[in-house]
């Protein structure tokens, strides 16, 4: 045995039940090659966004299938659902594994692949315990728990309007919508936006001094918030976190694979 230990190609040709060594590099290649790939499926101006650059930031190795939301409606084709039956994106397969919802797939990818993470990306998963970490759990789910729900809803009442109708409904529509936004969605926002911006005054990144899973399931609803409500300008703080996020290399990336983030 002591041998065999001595002699790495021997030792995976008895392993393996070969009548010849075996180099320890091809077996490694091999098994890299055939691993399956992780696949996203990606619809165009969509929160699957903060996927790619996650995966990019990590150097895992990914393939994306690209789908268009219809031109009219806007809303995801019916594709999807071959995927997983809700029929929505962001949704990944890695293997016989397929994850669905934002959050999830971001825990997911940092459990699966964090390890092999360049160094820069130690703090994605805070220390349990931490201040970090107390922050990025927060922040996991305030981004789609309550701020995305303004953000939706901003959107929603935004394109109303621009919908075929009679023209004579139109002006009614417009005014409802506009009432809506006045009295119940930009107050919301206004509140969410002045909530970031005082967090930032005392933290880099939104867990803290780190980039963390939190930063990237916050990232679209910064851009959405920034280019949707009308004062997004009064926020130096956040424009200047966006403008650090969309500066980093492996968002630059995601970006050319993937297309714009925010629906216009």
């Amino acid at each position: 045995m002591d041998s065999l230990i001595r002699d790495p190609p021997r030792l995976l040709a008895v392993s393996y039940g070969l009548s010849q060594p075996v180099n320890v590099f091809c077996v490694a290649a091999t098994r890299y090659i055939m691993a399956p790939m992780i696949t996203v499926h990606h619809l165009e101006t969509s929160r699957s966004q903060r996927v790619l650059w996650l995966l990019e930031e990590m150097q895992v190795p990914y393939e994306i299938k690209r789908y268009q939301r219809d031109p009219k409606t806007r809303l995801a084709p019916a594709a999807l659902k071959a995927v997983h039956p809700l029929g929505k994106s962001p949704v990944i397969t890695d293997g016989d594994e397929t994850i669905a919802e934002s959050g999830a797939i971001l825990e997911y990818l940092v459990e699966r692949y964090g390890n092999q993470a360049p160094a820069e990306l130690a703090h994605l998963q805070p220390a349990p315990g931490t201040p970090a970490y107390r922050q990025s759990r927060f922040w996991m789910h305030y981004a789609e728990g309550s701020l995305m729900n303004w953000l939706v809803m901003k959107l929603v009442f935004m394109t109303i309007p621009k919908q075929p109708m009679p023209f004579f409904v139109r002006p009614i529509a417009r005014q409802i919508c506009g009432n809506v936004q006045a009295k119940l969605v930009d107050p919301n926002l206004a509140t969410a936006l002045a909530f970031m911006e005082d967090h930032l005054k005392t933290h880099a990144w939104f867990s803290g001094e780190h980039i963390s899973i939190a930063d990237f399931q916050m990232s679209f609803a910064v851009e959405a918030a920034l280019a949707r409500y009308a004062n997004g300008g009064n926020f130096p703080r956040l424009a200047a976190y966006q403008a650090r996020m969309v500066a980093r290399p492996a968002y630059q990336r995601g970006i050319a694979k993937g297309g714009p983030v925010v629906m216009s």
